[in-house]
């Protein structure tokens, strides 16, 4: 018997909505799961570096062991088939494939083995592999070799050597690639606000280096740059008899005017919108070149597309790669005529958990930041939709809770996790409800995430998880909460048989 009934229910009418082969299931990054940081022949990433500098992460934790995925992955296919997921999106770290990271580096065969062995389990259990080639955490080598991203001469040609060997190595049996995990998150928090690796800002009293009103905007370049050469890469020697798709995720949450009325807030979520999702949508998927709000506020300091680079970037993205997870209000921080400081990364705004008349952006979790919005992700989905009119794949949605901090076992009140449930129903419903009420293309959910893990600079001490983990434990026990039933009943219910 089902725990979840959903023929009457408000969702009654959305079932069979998505189609037969669209993909649901997780999503994971190598460094917050994988552990056995420095075994079999792996080489540092600047997330190692970060993890043991002291004051770097706010509980002090590592990722050394992390989820100990490394050595139980065979578990942790058997429990999403459990979970009924038809397709698990994760991460391979680059250094765990090439330990120095450079084009004439060797590689790592232990590492390839290890992927290689993922992949094969996971089609012996039926479900299809989505493989994210750089999910945050470059060879830590490159970064004391030539700073990586802030020279992409040496960096670009490192990156499509890596990517040649990881199509080589697995292409055969991975048919959904992804080049670049939000790569406007790890340009803004690793290189403005600093708190990610490789720790670069213009804050002297917190980073040693960086120049938060320049270095951003070239990393972000390197990543269009090293991603549309490795995409043409594939399309031209790869998919003619891999016969695979391969993209580009990016970020971006919905922003909202804090007075709906105001034309000044109004212009504001635009410019919200631009400088985090079309920042790199824009060149990829639309007119091929930077918004315009970024070019009007940074100028000289935002890199420019040769011609040749426009053509070279310019679709090059099987699909829209679609990571979210809550929405804001906004409006401008700095008032009409006054000078923008230079190190403003965000577009001028200033964000409120309520918009001028009281209404809240949403249910709080327990992660400061977000809160469930499922309003502003059906307006998010049309938008990207009518903007790009490319195909869209949801690579990460997903929540904390609060109270799931605890020791081992976790009680029924912790695993009946009651705000994640209703934070999935409601925004996987407002997807159904975009496929079937306004034709949007959308293929795929993953949510954030499979197993409780090491989220980066807050370590241990968010739980996003679908799965609570018990990190105290030798063996990292794994305890089902019940949003994994959940999804398992919802998607059974959406997706047409």
């Amino acid at each position: 018997m089902a725990d979840f009934d959903f023929d009457d229910s408000p969702e009654a009418g959305l079932k069979g909505s998505l189609g037969k082969d669209f993909f649901w299931g997780y999503a994971t990054a190598a460094p917050q799961i994988e552990g056995a940081w420095s075994t079999a022949g792996k080489g540092p990433s600047t997330w190692d570096t970060l993890a043991h500098t002291p004051g770097r992460v706010v509980d002090g934790s590592t990722a050394d062991d992390a989820c100990r995925s490394y050595d139980f992955f065979r578990d942790d296919v058997a429990l999403m088939k459990r979970y009924g997921v038809t397709a698990y999106r994760f991460s391979l770290s680059w250094s765990r494939i090439i330990p120095l990271g450079g084009k004439d580096d060797a590689v790592n065969e232990a590492g390839v083995g290890f992927y290689s062995d993922l992949i094969d389990e996971l089609l012996k259990a039926g479900i299809t592999p989505f493989v994210t080639l750089f999910h945050w955490d470059v060879p830590q080598a490159l970064e004391e070799r030539y700073k990586s991203m802030l020279d992409p001469g040496r960096y670009i040609p490192d990156f499509v050597r890596y990517a040649r060997v990881c199509f080589e190595r697995f292409g055969d049996r991975v048919g959904h690639w992804i080049t670049y995990n939000e790569p406007g998150v790890y340009a803004l928090a690793g290189y403005a606000g600093g708190a990610h690796a490789p720790n670069r800002s213009s804050d002297r009293a917190k980073y040693s280096e960086g120049d938060t009103s320049t270095e951003p905007w070239i990393v972000g370049h390197t990543q269009l740059l090293s991603h549309a050469q490795v995409y043409r890469m594939y399309k031209e020697e790869f998919a003619p008899t891999q016969h695979g798709t391969i993209g580009i995720t990016l970020s971006g949450n919905w922003s909202a005017p804090y007075d709906a009325s105001s034309p000044a807030d109004i212009a504001a979520a635009q410019r919200a919108l631009e400088f985090e999702i079309a920042w790199f949508a824009d060149p990829v998927f639309g007119p091929g070149d930077y918004p315009a709000s970024m070019r009007a506020q940074l100028g000289a300091r935002l890199p420019t597309f040769s011609p040749a680079e426009k053509k070279l970037v310019n679709g090059s993205s099987d699909f829209y790669g679609m990571n979210t997870y809550t929405a804001f209000f906004v409006r401008d921080a700095v008032p009409p005529g006054q000078p923008i400081p230079p190190e403003d990364h965000k577009g001028n705004l200033a964000w409120s958990d309520t918009n001028s008349e009281g209404v809240s952006r949403g249910a709080e979790s327990d992660t400061e930041w977000l809160r469930t919005s499922p309003w502003g992700f059906a307006a998010l989905l049309r938008w990207i939709w009518a903007r790009y009119h490319t195909p869209i794949f949801v690579t990460e949605n997903g929540t904390t809770a609060r109270g799931e901090h605890v020791s081992a076992p976790p009680g029924d009140d912790v695993l009946n996790d009651v705000h994640r449930i209703d934070f999935y129903r409601a925004y996987v419903g407002e997807l159904a409800r975009a496929v079937k009420e306004d034709g949007v293309d959308i293929r795929s959910y993953f949510g954030w995430t499979l197993l409780d893990n090491w989220e980066w600079a807050k370590g241990y001490t968010d739980r996003f998880g679908v799965t609570w983990v018990d990190f105290e434990s030798e063996e990292k026990t794994r305890y089902p909460k019940r949003s994994a039933t959940f999804m398992r009943e919802y998607f059974g219910h959406l997706i047409a048989r």
